[in-house]
């Protein structure tokens, strides 16, 4: 196995990524890139993991001393019947996603991106996975529907949705990870960690 110790960089601004990841108990700083959020992929699980891996590659680029460095980043898409939901640009188009979700189950895909240098090669290298959570809306009545736009929790959330807060009071059931839906499947990311940099990975880590 690899010897060697990462700064481990968190490539997202979600403070609910930023609150998932600090459940690790691993120090980690946050850097950011701004980015078209385009894929050419075809696949849903490889458009998120291609998303992913592009914004892990344009943090990897702002960083300095980067042999040391091991970036996470990740990107969530709802797809459902082959159609894909990113975030809403305004609340008719959150209205009209919601509406679309209603009464139906939709599948939740993250894709992570791994990249950091391998000690024993000296070559940057890069882990890519995803999870997928299985989500059913009740009927959303109009004025259930009005109420949680007001909220304005639909804004910054792929699906128009955030499965931690208000909409909850149309969340029937979910057939998978909770944590991945919330956009971090810290559960799946535990286990790939484990794979890639041994049980203990942990000590691996500054």
């Amino acid at each position: 196995m690899e010897s060697g110790k990462y700064q481990l960089i968190l490539g997202s601004q979600s403070p609910r990524r930023k609150e998932l990841l600090s459940w690790l108990n691993i120090p980690f700083k946050i850097v950011t890139a701004d980015l078209a959020e385009i894929s050419e992929e075809e696949d849903s699980e490889k458009i998120a993991m291609d998303l992913a891996s592009q914004k892990a590659h344009a943090v990897w680029e702002q960083l300095p001393g980067t042999q040391e460095c091991f970036v996470m980043a990740s990107d969530t898409i709802v797809v459902l019947d082959g159609k894909l939901y990113g975030k809403p640009s305004s609340k008719d188009d959150a209205r009209r996603i919601l509406k679309e979700l209603s009464g139906k189950t939709h599948e939740v895909i993250t894709g992570v991106s791994f990249l950091f240098k391998n000690f024993e090669t000296n070559k940057i290298r890069e882990h890519l996975f995803f999870d997928s959570t299985e989500v059913e809306f009740n009927e959303i009545s109009k004025d259930l529907l009005e109420s949680y736009i007001a909220t304005g929790d639909s804004f910054d959330k792929a699906g128009a949705y955030g499965i931690q807060g208000p909409s909850l009071t149309f969340i029937s059931k979910i057939n998978g990870s909770y944590s991945n839906v919330v956009g971090f499947p810290l559960n799946k990311i535990v286990s790939e960690l484990a794979i890639i940099l041994g049980d203990e990975f942990k000590k691996r880590f500054i």
